[in-house]
């Protein structure tokens, strides 16, 4: 009999055009051999150009997929994505709270999407913050929302180390503050933890095919986590992992494409 694989429960909205969301988070997992598990936030009408509608789930259906799922199946992590409302934040963090102690959480604040549409509404960040920072083994926002999260001013990796200090000190475990929003030659994003700094640097790609690099990065370092790796080395191999993806990206769509989820890792 073959071992079990390890499990990762996936709390996202759905992207209909396959390239961010559950969709890449399914993917990403699969790549690397991880079984997942979804409760579903909400449905997008999009493509690689703009998110034209969303549709919520009922919070109590968000928090039954929680329950069932942990109840009969377990996590060895989960990943949060989109959440969209501050019912089904509230309804995440409870359920998390009397289920998932002692599973690491990785939180991608999802707050707008790439094309420019809100993905969580502005009465939701406050019990974003109260709710869900202090249950994350890791925070994950790139520099737009590290500036509403923690008013991070700059784009250095000294205003990304401060930002995510803020984040810690709101109740998160570690933050890893992504670069990819600013404009230097390199790409340098900069976890924070209890181990001390670590910079992350890549060469910045001349690309506009990036749709849901953030889901990918967040989901392929739960993936680490899953396994027992140590959050530095989870983060460096899910970075690396990003990195290839986004230099073989398909080139599909009019707009800012998906990354290429087919290779072998």
């Amino acid at each position: 009999m073959s071992p079990k694989p390890p499990r990762l429960l996936i709390i996202a909205g759905s992207d209909s055009s396959g390239g961010a969301g559950l969709q890449a988070d399914i993917k990403t997992a699969g790549l690397f051999g991880v079984y997942a598990m979804t409760a579903v936030t909400g449905v997008t009408v999009q493509d690689t150009q703009r998110v034209h509608s969303v549709e919520l789930q009922p919070p109590k259906i968000v928090r039954d997929q929680i329950r069932v799922c942990l109840n009969d199946i377990g996590a060895d992590a989960i990943k949060i994505g989109m959440l969209g409302s501050a019912d089904i934040v509230d309804a995440v963090a409870g359920a998390l709270k009397k289920l998932a102690r002692g599973i690491p959480i990785v939180l991608d604040p999802v707050l707008i999407s790439s094309s420019g549409k809100r993905l969580l509404s502005h009465d939701a960040i406050a019990a974003f913050k109260s709710e869900l920072l202090p249950l994350a083994s890791l925070a994950t926002p790139n520099l737009p929302e590290a500036r509403a999260l923690a008013g991070m001013r700059g784009t250095d990796r000294r205003a990304a180390e401060t930002a995510a200090r803020k984040l810690i000190a709101m109740g998160a475990d570690a933050a890893l503050i992504k670069g990819g929003h600013a404009t230097s030659a390199t790409v340098d994003d900069v976890l924070v933890w209890e181990g001390g700094v670590e910079i992350y640097c890549f060469p910045r790609l001349r690309t506009k095919h990036t749709h849901g690099t953030g889901c990918v990065l967040a989901t392929a370092i739960a993936c680490g986590l899953t396994r027992g790796l140590s959050l530095p080395l989870a983060t460096g191999r899910a970075r690396e992992f990003v990195q290839h993806a986004i230099e073989t990206a398909p080139g599909f769509g009019r707009g800012h494409g998906p990354l290429n989820l087919l290779f072998a890792r």
